[in-house]
């Protein structure tokens, strides 16, 4: 009976286990999910503002068409990444590398650099960047918290048998130039 006793406690306390890390990586997803959906709304706003910076700008610097087009490509790229995060990331990166080319371009033309409107979406733009990086700096300390859960022995286990996978991180392509060298 005693034998009996001590089986049904040691089940009752795996079984405890099991729920508490199945729950907990259940948390972490969960946190992971809304920090991206932080970033995505970001992302949309950005998105959305681009269309009238590339218009702006295409009144001073017609003769930009290859600019224009690979801001479309990116854009449409973008589009097509879906809900995959890992997609998404690269194509926001090459979204935002296409950006810079177009105020790359905009320094060109001292008109278009005085132009209010321009000037607006500007700021606005830099408004939205400013905000896209801490929505990505939560998203990812939410990453790291959910694959350190994931990633964990015994949790690993849990994790691998209930489909949970460690998340992507958002890194932006500029982390991967070098710094600038500055000489006196």
């Amino acid at each position: 009976m005693t034998v009996l006793i001590v089986l049904i406690i040691i089940f009752g306390v795996f079984a405890m286990w099991l729920m508490g890390t199945y729950n907990n990586l259940v948390k972490f997803r969960n946190f992971k999910d809304e920090a991206w959906s932080g970033i995505d709304v970001q992302l949309k706003r950005r998105f959305d503002l681009v269309p009238n910076l590339v218009t702006t700008v295409k009144g001073y610097a017609a003769h930009e068409q290859e600019t224009f087009d690979n801001i479309t490509r990116a854009r449409s790229a973008v589009t097509q990444a879906g809900p995959d995060e890992a997609k998404r990331i690269a194509a926001e990166n090459e979204f935002a590398s296409t950006l810079r080319t177009l105020f790359a371009v905009a320094e060109n033309y001292p008109e278009l650099k005085a132009n209010v409107n321009f000037l607006d979406l500007q700021q606005q733009l830099s408004k939205i960047e400013d905000e896209i990086q801490l929505a990505r700096r939560y998203y990812n300390g939410t990453a790291r918290n959910l694959n350190n859960a994931v990633q964990r022995f015994p949790n690993v286990i849990i994790a691998n048998f209930f489909g949970f996978k460690p998340a992507a991180y958002f890194e932006t392509a500029e982390a991967e130039k070098p710094a600038p060298e500055v000489k006196f």
